[in-house]
């Protein structure tokens, strides 16, 4: 015999919800340190909550080690962003004796000056990640309306932007952003496109709010086990940003 299931009490959930913590997503930080901290000064994140990047901690602006180890001493999350793969991938590639990607002379400095835990901590970021608690899935840039996570390409985790007329997925803004295609569920929450800014779609969030450019850096702040709202106003009231300090880079369309 089973025994009758109990009612639950809710003053146990809510116990429970707030030990679990908020959720705080924050996006592209790209080196930005002193934004980093301003925006965990204000967001205040304590030993409960979850912490989640979203790629591109590092490049183009100036302190990316810095932002590597303030992660590493937040004990937060991360995916990988196109940037710290591209690093990944010349680094691979060199110890091969191979011809790996081409890289510029800020990210061949910035290769040069990682050590052991900077690499090893860029080669264990996984591509995404989910947090059932909040209904939300984290990746860098996008995915492709319609297929499964497991069937996604990193290309397109890394870079997508949009899908063309033709149905082609596309690193480049023209067609529509994928994110206004993409039907759920979970939730994707992600970063990259700095050229769309900030991104309230019903089923997406964007937080790429160009820091590294002179915009702002913006972090999503879900309450303990809630999930993103469906109504753009009231997840927007979620969402904290601090401003750049000033402009490290020039707003590209990469």
């Amino acid at each position: 015999m089973f025994a009758p299931c109990r009612p639950i009490d809710k003053h146990f959930l809510d116990f429970t919800l707030r030990r679990m913590g908020r959720g705080i997503f924050i996006g592209d930080v790209h080196g930005c340190a002193d934004e980093l901290q301003d925006l965990l000064d204000l967001v205040g994140p304590t030993t409960s909550d979850r912490l989640c990047f979203l790629g591109d901690l590092v490049a183009r602006g100036p302190r990316s080690r810095e932002v590597l180890a303030m992660v590493r001493a937040l004990g937060a999350a991360a995916v990988r962003g196109n940037h710290e793969a591209r690093l990944l991938a010349a680094r691979q590639a060199r110890e091969r004796g191979e011809r790996g990607p081409r890289l510029g002379p800020a990210h061949e400095q910035l290769l040069a000056e990682l050590d052991a835990a900077d690499l090893t901590q860029l080669a264990a970021l996984p591509l995404w990640l989910d947090f059932p608690e909040h209904g939300v899935r984290v990746v860098h840039a996008g995915v492709l309306p319609g297929r499964p996570i497991t069937a996604q390409e990193p290309e397109h985790l890394l870079h997508l932007r949009s899908i063309q007329p033709d149905g082609t997925p596309s690193a480049r803004l023209g067609g529509r952003r994928w994110a206004v295609l993409y039907g759920g569920p979970p939730h994707v929450v992600f970063g990259h496109d700095a050229l769309s800014g900030l991104q309230l779609e019903r089923h997406a969030t964007g937080l790429d709010t160009g820091c590294v450019y002179g915009g702002a850096l913006s972090a999503l702040v879900l309450p303990p086990g809630a999930a993103p709202p469906d109504d753009a106003s009231e997840r927007r009231a979620l969402v904290v940003s601090v401003p750049a300090r000033r402009a490290y880079h020039p707003l590209a369309g990469r």
